[in-house]
Parts: structure tokens; sequence; C-alpha cells
């Protein structure tokens, strides 16, 4: 096995491929910007009216879906995890999402601006608060939960 690998911000979109499995047009962290007192992680999605998923939510009026923004809080929080050298070479499992509300759409030309603080983490288990803003404003808050394994091949 090789030598763990030190990651620190600011991350490119490389190193977080290096870091996750996802890819396009699932890969939906742009750039982590800071990890700080190993309990908060930042960084943001910038949305293109290319972007797949605008063509059909909603033709003529472009919102990003509720459901996606979650899912990059999720990615950002599996970069948080993953990155650690201890637990690089696993794989993080979405498990749950609690408390969730959307204050604002999200639409082309937005740069998505995500938080996670972490809330626990044990040997296998990790649950963190995100939130997701647009220009200061809120747009969509949760609480996820998420298990981490070892990466089957």
């Amino acid at each position: 096995m090789s030598e763990p690998k030190i990651y620190a911000p600011p991350l490119d979109m490389e190193q977080i491929q290096e870091i996750i499995p996802h890819r396009y047009p699932f890969l939906l962290v742009d750039r982590v910007l800071e990890i700080k007192d190993d309990a908060i992680i930042r960084g943001y999605k910038n949305l293109s009216a290319n972007e797949h998923f605008f063509q059909g939510h909603f033709p003529g009026k472009p919102i990003m879906p509720g459901v996606l923004i979650v899912e990059a809080l999720a990615q950002l929080g599996a970069v948080y995890i993953l990155a650690k050298p201890e637990n690089q070479g696993r794989i993080a499992y979405f498990m749950g999402i609690e408390n969730a509300k959307f204050r604002k759409p999200v639409v082309p030309g937005d740069r998505l601006d995500l938080e996670l603080t972490v809330i626990r983490i044990k040997s296998s288990f990790g649950k963190v608060k995100g939130v997701a803003s647009v220009n200061g404003q809120v747009a969509a808050e949760a609480e996820i939960s998420f298990a981490f394994a070892p990466l089957g091949k």
C-alpha cells in the first residue's frame, strides 16, 4: 500500500476526484477552499446554464433540484472524511438526511457556496450539518449522516 497523500486546501477538481469517486455529470463540488479547525470544510459549485439537470428542471425556469444541493453538501462531506490519511481507500455512503430546509432557488450563473460543520465522526459513521448559500443568502441546509467502508474494486 502506498503512503497516504496529504491534501491541503485549496483543492481543485482533479484533487477532489482523487479523493471521491464522483465524476461528470454527478460531481457537484468544483473546489474546496478551506478545512478549518478540523471540523469545518468550505467549498463551492459554479452553476452554468449547461448543467444537465437544468434542461428538465424546469424548462423555461431552470432551478437546481434541492436533492442535488443536498448531494453537493454530502460530496463535500465525503471530501472532508476521505481526504484524511486514515480514511484513504474508503468510500462514504449517504445514510440519512434530517432537518432539510430549502429557502432560495439556485439558478444558472449562481455560485453555490457550501459549508459543513462536523457534528460527530466515529470509526465508520459520521454526521455533519451543511449549509448551501448564494451571495450570502441561505439556499438550503440539512444534517447529513453517512457511513464509510473499504472501497471495493
